[in-house]
């Protein structure tokens, strides 16, 4: 693990982080069963990513898997116990799972740094859902996906349901869900499901300078700025109107806004 920072990064077994140039590289690590997530992987996952969110070392971040695949969803064993569990546990133990599964994804949706999932290999079911849980998704050439729930009877229970429609329409969401089929990374760049391809032993030196470009601006702004385009789809005009003037407030009593003004009266100042 490299770390060019002096603050400390978390230890973590089923979950890497790597620092370079202020983005944490968050790396899911069970390569051997495609970084399926287990209920100490998840914990790890939230711990991670309320770390990043925490340090003001940190200005993006990026979610991938190690080895061929991203996320190949829920841990198999966690199936398991849930077959053999008595009957009348069976509701509440998947309740209580579920509240660890959606803290989760409303960990990685809720950042207020640009979060991009470097999609390296397939991901599907809840791979797939942590995936459009975060702001980008940049794919590697050839990576396939798959809203695969409805293959083992489930409904897509990691946020799906509310991202995919956002990404490619209702439609097509339905259709994609029902279906349960493999996408391929050309047609998920065609309908809007991932935002960029990049080739394969490129994708994090990719996400790393998108990430650049995306946060050259005042920290603050751009989580209140988040923050809002977050709400736009459920909110009226006058809402977002409300929102924006609070975080203007906000944003005229930082030291970037100032920093920024003092600059450009200077160069007005100069050209008098």
């Amino acid at each position: 693990m490299q770390d060019n920072n002096t603050f400390a990064v978390p230890s973590a077994t089923f979950v890497n982080t790597e620092v370079r140039d202020n983005v944490a590289i968050i790396t899911l690590n069970r390569p051997e069963v495609r970084n399926a997530i287990n209920d100490q992987m998840r914990q790890e996952l939230i711990a991670t990513f309320e770390w990043a969110d925490r340090s003001r070392e940190i200005r993006s971040i990026i979610l991938t898997g190690a080895g061929k695949g991203f996320c190949s969803g829920g841990d198999i064993g966690g199936m398991r116990e849930r077959l053999n569990a008595p009957p009348g546990e069976i509701a509440y133990n998947g309740w209580q799972r579920q509240k660890q599964t959606h803290r989760s994804v409303a960990v990685i949706h809720g950042s207020t740094k640009p979060v991009i999932a470097a999609m390296n290999g397939a991901a599907f079911g809840l791979g797939l859902d942590m995936a459009m849980a975060c702001d980008f998704i940049v794919v590697a050439d050839g990576a396939k996906m798959s809203m695969s729930f409805l293959k083992r009877g489930l409904v897509s229970d990691g946020g799906g349901m509310y991202f995919l429609p956002r990404r490619v329409g209702l439609s097509l969401a339905k259709e994609l869900i029902f279906s349960g089929r493999v996408v391929t990374s050309d047609e998920a760049l065609a309908v809007g499901l991932v935002d960029r391809i990049a080739p394969s032993g490129q994708l994090i030196d990719v996400c790393c300078e998108w990430a650049a470009e995306l946060t050259q601006g005042s920290s603050a702004a751009v989580a209140l700025t988040k923050s809002i385009l977050d709400k736009t789809f459920e909110s009226s005009d006058e809402e977002i109107f409300s929102l924006g003037r609070q975080a203007q407030a906000i944003c005229y009593t930082t030291k970037e806004h100032r920093s920024a003004v003092e600059v450009f009266l200077d160069k007005v100042d100069k050209k008098s």
